[in-house]
């Protein structure tokens, strides 16, 4: 795998539109950059241009280090917003969960597999069910010591990640955090809801759906704000249900949405394809 880097980054349209394409490509060239995808995107209604751009590091010759000093005359004339990431930085990730654990499965599942380029240092659970699938994995795990007293386990979860932690990924974990938690890690917590939002949120989603009696249910990836259900959505997915269907089939029927939603969310945020940006997301896929 070649190794590279991504630049995620936003401008104001009328001054994007004087060459930062252009203005970034012609730097990355007179380094040696040899740029391998370009993707765009604008914003009519607020005005922003959004891009995603990758180059070939092999033969670069501005330390990565070095980069925002280079890059500052560029930013400030075109007034970039930019996040620079690279490709064989192996975030370090961990799982909230509580006792639904089909979407813990199918992440471990697709990490041994190769699929989510991560490093999983801890699995965190208000349950016990967790241990086993955990264990299997080599994964370490923890359960909280006192899941009924919420500020206690948000600070035991706190001295657990530290400040580097990546990634918490929220697969089914049923508690509301703390807007103080919550700020901690924005932008860093990527959730599942069991509905398709904006419909249905908060609790019991799938039986506010039957007694709305709708053909379609959903799941949706987001990321954590301090609004419950409310935070950037990264993806969605959905399946049609009919009136035959109890809110048991819904179920069912949403467990699978949601795994494969979740995972597609987490890998998209691995691999550097979203930008956020005043609670929208662009998802360079």
């Amino acid at each position: 795998m070649k190794r590279t880097a991504v630049l995620l980054f936003s401008s104001p349209v009328l001054l994007a539109r004087k060459g930062v394409v252009a203005a970034i490509s012609q730097l990355l060239v007179a380094h040696k950059g040899s740029v391998l995808h370009s993707d765009d995107h604008v914003d009519s209604g607020r005005e922003l241009f959004l891009s995603r751009l990758e180059w070939d590091l092999d033969d670069f010759d501005i330390p990565i280090s070095d980069f925002e000093k280079h890059f500052k005359p560029v930013a400030d004339q075109f007034k970039i917003k930019y996040h620079l990431a690279l490709s064989d930085y192996r975030p370090k990730v961990a799982i909230l969960v509580s006792a639904q654990d089909h979407c813990l499965a199918d992440l471990l599942y697709r990490h041994s597999s190769g699929e989510l380029s991560c490093d999983l240092v801890w699995i965190i659970s208000n349950h016990a069910k967790a241990k086993p699938l955990a264990d299997f994995h080599g994964v370490p795990f923890r359960l909280l010591a006192n899941p009924q007293d919420k500020h206690e386990s948000e600070r035991e979860m706190m001295e657990l990640l530290g400040p580097d932690v990546d990634l918490i990924v929220l697969a089914r974990y049923m508690q509301i955090l703390s807007p103080e938690f919550v700020g901690h890690y924005l932008l860093r917590m990527i959730n599942i809801h069991h509905s398709f939002l904006p419909s249905f949120a908060g609790a019991k989603p799938y039986h506010q759906a039957f007694e709305r009696g709708v053909k379609l249910i959903g799941a949706t990836s987001h990321y954590v704000t301090a609004t419950l259900d409310d935070g950037p959505i990264i993806e969605q997915d959905l399946v049609r249900v009919s009136h035959r269907d109890t809110i048991e089939d819904m179920m069912r029927k949403g467990r699978d949405l949601e795994k494969v939603v979740l995972s597609r969310a987490v890998r998209l945020h691995l691999e550097n394809r979203v930008l956020v940006y005043q609670n929208k997301t662009v998802v360079f896929a």
